[in-house]
């Protein structure tokens, strides 16, 4: 007998955890001991990204008739990748049944359809109480049934899934007490009357609005909020009710909506802001706990500088400052317009790190990254990621090099 089949079952099942599930069945025909092994795996994954027809019938096939076979009493994790097959309805739902009943803990379902948007979510899943953990991801249509009530679920993530009503997305939310990771990513060509997140114990909150996607307005209700990331293309003007989040640890806003005042007042003691905004918010605001700031270069080209200029103004404990672009968006060239602050921002006495990527060397941004060398009194390095399109490497060496530094122990790093 070989030294691996002389192991304890439970080692062979953490052995075979580390390989795709199907291979994990495969091991079956080894021997007798392998024979049922893989019955009490405690994960499984199943994933078809192949669009061939004789592909998905392969699994389809494979999960009708081994997932009913499966022993363990509690599934850790259960996760269906289908994003290239033509699986009916009644499959899906019958693979879900089989995991609820196996008390499923972390179940993520990825799903594309022809015709799409279809009911794939079986009733028992909205009163499982052993979920801790539900990630939904493609033309799903969640129509959430009156009895609804998931009292251990922890994490929701919904990526471009339809509702079957306004009501069917606030009617899960409400019958989700313990939550604390939620994610809501609507998808294009939607529609919704108002968007509400009510919720006291909630962690962390992701929400992604597309431009195309028609909604009357935000509410948010969140106290005991530590992460908060909002992306809104949507340039129509519709309302932002949020209220305040003393706990916000990071925020990430990417915004285009004309009325940020009441967005801005709700994440003011963040210690850690990511923000790209089409427009500036009104004065009266400030960030006595930012300590890290990254503003993007992407948005409006004469907003950007307004808005970089307010948040120093606004940020009087500023240790690092970030400039960049965005992942996916528009690139723009360089910065247009520069206006220097009337005084000193007061953070220009904390500031210790100051990061500039895609550095242009045109006037303006020379003019913006001089201002900050000759005033950051305690600045220990200051790198600058050069964009050789416009301005050779040398060039921009000896163009800041040249610049006086208010800090003696600034170091300048060029890439």
């Amino acid at each position: 007998m070989d030294i691996i089949s002389g192991l304890f079952d439970e080692l062979l099942i953490k052995i075979l955890l580390l390989v795709p599930t199907k291979v994990a069945v495969s091991t079956s025909i080894l021997s007798k001991r392998w024979e049922y092994l893989w019955m009490w795996l405690p994960k499984l994954e199943y994933s078809n990204r192949d669009s061939s027809s004789a592909q998905w019938k392969r699994l389809r096939y494979f999960l009708d008739k081994n997932l009913p076979l499966h022993r363990a009493p509690v599934i850790e994790s259960f996760r269906l990748d289908l994003t290239c097959a033509k699986f009916k309805t009644e499959n899906v739902k019958f693979w879900v049944v089989l995991a609820v009943s196996r008390c499923v803990r972390e179940l993520e379902i990825m799903y594309s359809s022809n015709p799409s948007k279809p009911k794939i979510l079986p009733s028992n899943l909205y009163t499982c109480k052993s979920l801790l953990t539900l990630k939904l991801d493609g033309e799903i249509l969640l129509d959430v049934p009156r009895m609804v009530f998931l009292p251990s679920l922890k994490t929701l993530q919904l990526r471009s899934v339809s509702y079957l009503n306004e009501e069917s997305l606030q009617w899960l939310l409400s019958n989700c007490p313990v939550l604390e990771d939620l994610l809501v990513d609507l998808p294009e060509n939607g529609t919704m009357g108002k968007l509400t997140v009510v919720f006291p114990s909630l962690q962390s909150l992701s929400l992604f609005i597309p431009y195309d996607y028609s909604i009357d307005g935000i509410v948010i209700q969140t106290p005991s909020l530590k992460y908060f990331k909002l992306k809104d293309h949507k340039c129509e003007s519709h309302y932002c009710l949020i209220e305040n989040m003393p706990n916000l640890i990071e925020a990430y806003v990417d915004v285009e909506f004309p009325n940020i005042n009441s967005l801005i007042g709700s994440i003011t003691s963040v210690k850690r802001l990511e923000i790209c905004s089409v427009h500036v918010y009104d004065e009266g605001f400030v960030f006595n706990q930012l300590e890290h700031l990254e503003v993007c270069r992407s948005c409006n080209k004469k907003c950007s500088p307004n808005l970089l200029v307010r948040l120093l103004k606004d940020s009087p404990n500023l240790q690092v400052l970030d400039l960049f672009v965005m992942k996916y968006h528009q690139h723009i060239d360089y910065m247009e317009y520069w206006n220097q602050p009337s005084t000193v921002p007061e953070c220009m006495s904390s500031l210790q790190t100051f990061n500039w990527i895609e550095y242009s060397g045109e006037p303006e941004e020379r003019d913006a990254a001089v201002y900050i060398l000759e005033n950051a009194l305690h600045l220990k390095t200051a790198t600058i990621e050069h964009f050789e399109r416009y301005v050779p490497k040398l060039e921009v060496i000896k163009e800041l090099a040249r610049s006086s530094r208010a800090s003696s122990k600034c170091k300048l790093m060029f890439h």
